[in-house]
């Protein structure tokens, strides 16, 4: 079974500062690999381990975002691609998801791949577009907001879907794209005997020139049809309230409270 993983670097702080493109300043910033991409990247694992095959991560970023794939070998992915080139630079959702497809495809030429795991959204964007248009683009069918494998063989997959309310059941064949959530399981940690054992292991770079479209218009900020006005980390509420009474009366004023802001 051939998987693909899709992992991205993002801030390990939300204390960022933005250009006057809207893009993120991420130069001097720690940077980790998107949290929901590790629920993926176990999601793949996990599946290899049950049908056998290889594990890809592939990420789009600066040089430096090499590290993210570092880490995702760590975990025991087996293989890594970055699509690198400032002709990248500056894209959107749109963008993003098009470079994304356009590499997953040339990997797709080399090795073939039955599944795409993204996880449902990255912490810097939280737009939960981009896994859903990478299988648009591709024409491959998709589920985002996977939150249970609920059985797969080497032809198909059966998955849970959350859809707040509700869950749903879905059952598709191969090739196919799924977001997954962090319900879906619980990632390992990256190991140390793995970090010495791939510290050598190649990460292959694609560049604007390998991609299998030489219109520069699709991609970065040419290829953006969307521009941030204005980016801002969400302001800190820690006030907090302490009341004294008896229970009974602490719950009528909790009661209360939440009704007042209107969450019963």
């Amino acid at each position: 079974m051939e998987i693909l993983v899709c992992v991205k670097q993002v801030p390990e702080t939300k204390n960022v500062e933005v250009d006057e493109n809207g893009n993120l300043i991420r130069d001097g910033v720690d940077s980790i690999m998107n949290p929901y991409d590790m629920y993926a990247l176990e999601t793949a694992l996990r599946l290899k381990a049950e049908h056998g095959g290889t594990v890809t991560a592939i990420t789009m970023g600066p040089p430096q975002a090499k590290e993210v794939i570092r880490e995702a070998y760590m975990m025991g992915a087996d293989k890594g691609f970055i699509l690198s080139d400032i002709k990248f630079a500056g894209a959107d959702v749109l963008a993003t998801s098009y470079t994304l497809s356009k590499g997953l495809e040339v990997i797709g030429l080399k090795n073939g791949y039955d599944l795409i795991i993204c996880g449902m959204e990255s912490t810097d964007g939280d737009t939960a577009q981009v896994g859903p248009a990478i299988a648009e683009t591709l024409k491959i069918p998709h589920v985002a907001y996977v939150s249970s494998i609920k059985g797969s063989t080497e032809e198909k997959i059966m998955v849970e879907k959350d859809m707040g309310e509700t869950i749903e059941v879905v059952e598709f064949s191969y090739p196919g794209l799924i977001t997954v959530t962090k319900h879906v399981n619980q990632p390992r940690l990256p190991s140390y005997r793995l970090k010495l054992e791939t510290a050598d292991r190649e990460i292959e770079t694609l560049t604007f020139a390998d991609l299998l479209d030489d219109d520069k218009n699709n991609f970065g900020l040419k290829g953006s049809p969307t521009q941030v006005e204005e980016v801002f980390p969400p302001d800190d509420n820690i006030e907090q309230v302490i009341w004294d009474g008896s229970g009974e009366e602490l719950s009528d004023k909790l009661f209360n409270e939440l009704k007042e802001l209107k969450l019963v």
